[in-house]
């Protein structure tokens, strides 16, 4: 076998089934030895972008890495705006990305780069292979270091001649690590700041939010009074009725200032310490309140189920009762097209255990509030602010959980950045289902343009237009292979998610604004 042949083998070995790809001359040792190597599927892009950003959304839902195949330098810096996402959700991906062979390094041809400069800033282990020999224990590693707690990026560079020359060497794959456990100092110092009757909140996040630890979030709530809030973006989101239902802090700096207001103490569990998305004149960055205590009761890297497990036995919360959010189904809509309208016909209609991946934007506003009591379901987002993730985050958790329905809530201007997710979820016959929000300009930033004080005349505001030819999402979807409609009303908008979700397989609804 050769060093491409022994890098797969290491890979399935360590679970990894998914690969998705952007080849080149580089990599194709490791993608003719996917004919001789069994078990791992490979899943074409057209973009690096989409490839990076349905590995994360792969291992948001399947709680594994998948990997990547990248061709050198520009094709890794062609994906590393939904890896920075992925280093802000946690997730575990194996990015291997090849490069010239050893030999013909010195020569600067035109694709020379520092690939491991360009890896750095989004992975928490980078390694670029010396020789055959070498490939199979460096893909061990680079598994291990994906999957240590809560997970991360691992870039395995490897160049040519590492993967053509012959090998033999076979890795020992070491045991995955397992989050850290509850610190029993810790446990108890919490429980007798929430049995001391001040002002406290637990802010969650990660596995935090998972039915079973919100659940024992709910019990700790129901003995003690503790607010129980939510990071205002998070890796993934059980909720819908039946479910512990947990707000999220607000968006805006002001009205998170508002929300914690008062708070004498901040527990975290798999949550940081909140802080404003951007800075803004006269506003501060940091949210806590002055004199407010920040305690930990689970770091990122921490077993949060089990720190809120030990949290409920020390308070003697095991028997307290629990609210779980009732099922609150709205009518139907009709009439008027308005983001509202489309977020009660989705919350109507939306299905038991669907997936959502959610680059709204604008058109979201309200969408949370809409759902909260929709049937169980999960609520991907935008962790690291990067736009172009929700197309392809949809392509990866729709990968993993061919079972499941994907809705994609997407905005028409980050719809742009990775709109060849499309071909990809066609060419793989994936369930997902797009909704574009169609507004015809970056109202986000319309928003923020005010809220900074700036002061924009007509050249300023053309910048903010996506008008001007408006964008054509039937005829993009059709051209990639996505059935796609545009509706005009609510009741048209009914009858089109309804047979979306009816039907497997993709769609994209255009829903003009």
């Amino acid at each position: 076998m050769n060093g491409a042949d022994s890098l797969i083998q290491t890979l399935v070995a360590g679970g990894i089934d998914t690969c998705f790809t952007n080849p080149g001359t580089s990599e194709m040792h490791f993608v003719a030895a996917l004919d001789r190597q069994a078990g791992l599927r490979s899943i074409l892009t057209l973009f690096e972008g989409v490839a990076s950003g349905a590995a994360d959304g792969y291992g948001r839902m399947a709680r594994k890495p998948a990997a990547t195949l990248l061709h050198t330098g520009p094709g890794l810096a062609n994906a590393l705006a939904n890896f920075h996402n992925a280093r802000k959700a946690g997730t575990p991906i194996v990015n291997v990305v090849g490069n010239h062979a050893t030999s013909h390094q010195r020569y600067d041809a035109p694709l020379s780069s520092d690939v491991a400069g360009f890896a750095a800033p989004v992975s928490g282990w980078v390694r670029s292979s010396a020789n055959a020999e070498a490939v199979a224990g460096d893909a061990a590693d680079a598994l291990a270091a994906a999957t240590r707690p809560p997970g991360q990026v691992a870039t395995l560079i490897l160049p040519a001649d590492c993967a053509w020359n012959e090998t033999t060497a076979v890795a020992t794959l070491a045991p995955p690590a397992r989050p850290a456990p509850p610190k029993p100092d810790a446990i108890a110092a919490i429980a007798r700041i929430l049995r001391s009757g001040e002002s406290a909140v637990m802010l969650l996040s990660g596995q935090a939010l998972f039915e079973r630890e919100l659940e024992l979030a709910g019990r700790v709530a129901a003995a003690t009074g503790v607010r129980l809030l939510c990071q205002t973006f998070n890796p993934r989101h059980q909720r819908g009725a039946g479910r512990v239902s947990i707000e999220p802090l607000p968006y805006f700096a002001e009205s998170a200032i508002a929300k914690l207001a008062g708070t004498r103490h901040l527990i975290l569990a798999n949550a940081q310490p909140p802080v404003s998305f951007f800075a803004y004149p006269d506003t501060p960055s940091w949210l806590t309140p002055d004199g407010c205590e920040i305690h930990t009761l689970a770091a990122p890297e921490d077993d949060a189920g089990a720190a809120l497990a030990a949290l409920v036995d020390e308070l003697g919360a095991a028997n307290a009762p629990v609210h779980y959010q009732p099922t609150l189904v709205p009518e139907l809509p009709s009439g008027s097209l308005t983001p509202e309208a489309v977020h009660r016909s989705i919350a109507a209609q939306m299905p038991e255990h669907a997936i959502v991946s959610d680059e709204a934007i604008t058109g979201g506003f309200g969408m949370l509030h809409h759902t909260r009591g929709a049937s169980p379901h999960d609520w991907l987002q935008l962790m690291g602010g990067s736009i172009g993730q929700g197309l392809p985050l949809a392509t990866g958790a729709a990968t993993a959980c061919p079972d499941r329905k994907v809705i994609c809530l997407e905005g028409d201007g980050s719809a742009m950045y990775t709109l060849q997710s499309l071909w990809t979820q066609a060419r793989e016959g994936l369930d997902v289902t797009t909704i574009v929000f169609a507004n015809r300009r970056y109202a986000i930033l319309e928003v923020e343009l005010a809220r900074v004080g700036a002061q924009p005349g007509p050249q300023a505001l053309r910048n903010y237009s996506i008008g001007d030819p408006d964008l054509d999402f039937v005829a993009l979807a059709r051209g990639l292979g996505v059935a796609a409609a545009r509706v005009a009303t609510a009741d048209e908008f009914n009858t089109r998610f309804a047979a979306a979700m009816a039907e497997s397989g993709p769609k994209l609804i255009e829903v003009p604004l």
